[in-house]
């Protein structure tokens, strides 16, 4: 049952998933190698909802990243938006999602510069990534999107969004208004010098790793997104005008920022958009397996799939161009500086599927992900495309959630959350949406086993 044990509960040793021989199975239609279909277990999909999830007595939610007893404000937004699509069908969904958006509002309070907390509310790491802040943001505008509850709409949420723009206008001037520093970041905890350009100023990125520059050109497509959203969540929710003006305003500056000094010429693609950059001309081109990372700019709502940018991006960041795409005998995929050199992660995997072109494509990183969790049918953090038995993290929640997203949305009629209006700053074709790998009645099945599975999860 979800939520009905405390946080300490979860850190068993045995972390197997009984799977319930009635919740069904999820069959996907491959269109490579020599299995003909896939059966996933519904059950698997909701794995993080079962164990990652925590009432608390303040009736907030306290959501672990998996295997680790934190709370991440990126983790635990990502680990929660794929389930937003349910709750007009499953309305007791509403008020657990509503007690995810209002703790990390709290947490916000606590540290808008921290990324990650205990279930005290104290700070479990205090490593600024712009991601950090946008995330919550994106779960709050999906949920009020998807459901138009004006529950949401709390005085906390307020204060929350409020310290959202402070904190990015102020690390945007990072110079001059910022005091942050860290042990971890060269130049006596300051970081790589720069220059001004728009963008705001970053420490880490979404891996937590420290920034060779400091302007993160992922985070800022997420930052510049959540701005929007933010936005219009103060004018629908609270009639703020000044704070939709404020984000309005730092979004612009952020996605200019991005045009200027984010996107670079390389002889063998053309024009793509740089990993990260210090405005003074220093460039980082790679691409990264955590979300957001360049790959995953039309999922996040920055950009359309058909942008010629974007796709000289993608073609260069899956490839060996990029230092951290790997290929093994299992599997292919972007890796980390955060992990072994030559292991893939999932989620770098599920990132590409859920911006994949073709059928193809995404059956195929659907394939690569199953067989990267051969015993227990839970997704890691990464692994050895050589041996998949060989892992780091036993469970990651957020890898577990974007799974779920990516079958939701290639292999079921299941509803897509909404999508941020990208329309409004865009002339190209605004197709984001994820190609199906299953036809119309295997579709209506697995949406009909997963939203049975569910119910049962839920108890209604």
């Amino acid at each position: 049952m979800i939520a009905g044990a405390s946080p300490a509960a979860s850190q068993q040793t045995d972390t197997t998933f009984t799977v319930d021989p009635l919740a069904g199975t999820v069959r996907i239609v491959m269109q490579i190698g020599r299995q003909p279909t896939l059966d996933i277990p519904t059950v698997t999909l909701f794995h993080t909802l079962a164990r990652d999830f925590f009432r608390q007595d303040d009736g907030t939610m306290y959501v672990q990243t998996g295997d680790i007893p934190a709370m991440w404000l990126r983790d635990s937004s990502a680990q929660t938006i794929p389930y937003v699509r349910f709750i007009p069908a499953v309305t007791r969904l509403g008020s657990l999602i509503r007690a995810v958006i209002e703790r990390n509002a709290k947490n916000v309070l606590k540290n808008p510069r921290a990324n990650a907390f205990t279930v005290g509310y104290q700070i479990w790491e205090e490593k600024w990534e712009v991601d950090s802040l946008a995330y919550p943001v994106t779960l709050a505008w999906t949920y009020w999107k998807q459901t138009h509850d004006r529950r949401v709409f709390t005085r906390k949420l307020h204060w929350a969004l409020a310290h959202t723009v402070s904190t990015f206008a102020c690390e945007q001037q990072h110079r001059r208004c910022s005091q942050y520093t860290s042990r971890f970041l060269d130049n006596h905890g300051r970081g790589a010098d720069y220059a001004d350009t728009g963008m705001i100023w970053s420490a880490f990125r979404p891996s937590d790793d420290p920034v060779r520059y400091p302007f993160n050109i992922p985070q800022q497509m997420l930052a510049e997104v959540a701005l929007r959203e933010l936005a219009e969540l103060a004018v629908t929710g609270y009639g703020d005008l000044d704070l939709a003006a404020k984000a309005r305003a730092l979004a612009g500056q952020v996605r200019a920022g991005i045009d200027r000094n984010g996107v670079v010429y390389d002889f063998r693609y053309g024009w793509l958009y740089a990993y990260e950059v210090d405005g003074r001309g220093n460039v980082e081109l790679m691409d990264d397996a955590n979300v957001p990372n360049l790959v995953s700019a039309p999922y996040l709502g920055y950009v359309s799939k058909e942008d010629p940018v974007y796709n000289n991006t993608r073609r260069f960041a899956l490839s060996s161009d990029n230092p951290y795409y790997y290929r093994g005998r299992y599997a292919e995929g972007l890796g980390s500086p955060h992990t072994r050199t030559g292991w893939v992660w999932p989620l770098g995997i599920i990132a590409r599927g859920l911006t994949a072109p073709t059928p193809k494509e995404v059956s195929d990183t659907i394939g690569q992900v199953h067989l990267s969790n051969p015993t227990d049918e839970l997704i890691h953090e990464s692994f050895d495309p050589n041996d998949p038995s060989q892992f780091t993290r036993t469970e990651f929640g957020w890898g577990n959630a974007m799974f779920a997203e990516l079958i939701f949305r290639s292999a079921t009629v299941l509803p897509l959350n909404p999508l941020p209006p990208l329309e409004e700053i865009s002339i190209l074709p605004l197709e984001r949406r994820t190609p199906r790998v299953v036809d119309d009645a295997q579709a209506l099945l697995n949406a009909y086993a997963i939203q049975a599975t569910l119910l049962r999860l839920l108890q209604e």
